[in-house]
């Protein structure tokens, strides 16, 4: 087994982050189905429910006009980010009083690796039970905890018992729980390989660790590696301090849906030299440029491509004109269109790149 049992992972996870900074900072909400995101008129998209809301079949991502038709007297609530950073900013200081080996995933989301913790002679539970108290004293929101011997169960039991949970997952029990955990529920494992795999007939963790590592290698790549080590309860991954930043993307919705070809590229080109004002300013080359396209009926396609020299606009916006056209933007109404420049380095880590 690659985890080590010394090893103790926390993954802290906000409740309803946004909604619950509105109920915090306005207590007429409380008991409310609150929404944040769009107006129920627009075509914005929910950012967050609470869990009043969520009763009603309410999530993030939905469009706000179908949460309203779910729920028509939920309160609808533009989103205040400064509001939500700032929440944020105390709850990172919290855990930074636990552990110096922080890893925020998002605004409302951390790993710690307490391993090496001395709090509470060491126990990662009551670190987490203790790292709970101070976010409802302190920041007066609660958060979900989950405490295991890698990044992979914490986070699984960070989910388990919202809100307000605290989940343990020990090292003797891992390998036994993820023998039933449904094959969607793995880390790294969306939609279009869980279809796949339940084709092979994997539904959950067991069926999976009956497969060979060679077998799944050989259907999946080398993601296939990855997925035999999950089916152990394995995950070797370290909690990183300071994670590199892997993208730099910008997108837009269209207040009306959009037909018209050259306007789309047009909007493209302009984003992307917002971007690579970002790139420049920050000495950074990026290799790899993302289109993302959503059709007026929320269909979503990306296309990419990937160059073996840094990117320039004119190199940029080439590429831009024939992902655009690997699309079906222009024949089908677009809604939403942006750019993703990713593959980043230094500009003088160029020549240390290797591209063989």
């Amino acid at each position: 087994m690659n985890d080590s049992p010394q090893r103790k992972i926390i993954h802290i996870d906000m409740d309803a982050f946004f909604a619950a900074v509105e109920e915090r900072d306005c207590p007429a909400l409380a008991g409310k189905p609150v929404i944040v995101g769009g107006a129920p008129n627009s075509r914005g998209v929910v950012a967050t429910a609470n869990y009043e809301a969520r009763r009603y079949g309410i999530h993030s991502a939905m469009p706000a006009s179908q949460a309203y038709r779910l729920c028509p007297f939920a309160e609808f609530i533009k989103p205040r980010f400064d509001a939500y950073r700032a929440a944020s900013q105390e709850v990172m200081a919290i855990l930074h009083r636990y552990s110096e080996c922080v890893e925020p995933l998002s605004i409302d989301e951390a790993y710690l690796d307490v391993s090496a913790a001395t709090a509470y002679r060491g126990s990662a539970t009551r670190i987490a039970r203790a790292i709970k108290a101070d976010i409802v004293r302190e920041v007066r929101l609660t958060a979900s905890a989950g405490v295991s011997y890698n990044k992979f169960l914490a986070k699984l039991a960070s989910g388990m018992n919202k809100p307000d949970g605290l989940t343990v997952i020990r090292p003797q029990e891992g390998a036994a729980f993820v023998r039933h955990l449904p094959i969607g529920d793995f880390y790294g494992i969306g939609k279009a390989t869980e279809a796949k795999m339940k084709k092979l007939g994997i539904h959950v963790g067991a069926d999976l660790l009956r497969w060979s590592q060679d077998a799944l290698v050989a259907h999946f790549g080398k993601a296939g590696y990855w997925y035999a080590s999950l089916a152990r309860g394995e995950d070797p991954r370290p909690v990183r301090a300071h994670r590199e930043r892997k993208s730099l993307g910008n997108e837009i919705t269209f207040a009306l849906d959009v037909t018209n070809i050259d306007l789309l590229r047009e909007e493209l080109f302009r984003q992307l030299a917002e971007l690579m004002e970002k790139l420049e300013r920050r000495g950074w080359q990026a290799y790899t440029l993302t289109i993302k396209v959503k059709y007026a009926d929320f269909e979503q396609v990306t296309r990419s491509w990937t160059h073996r020299q840094p990117l320039d606009v004119a190199r940029a916006q080439e590429s831009i004109g024939e992902l655009l056209a690997r699309t079906e933007a222009g024949a089908r109404p677009v809604r939403l269109i942006g750019v993703t420049l990713s593959g980043l380095a230094t500009a003088d880590a160029e020549a240390q790149i290797s591209w063989l």
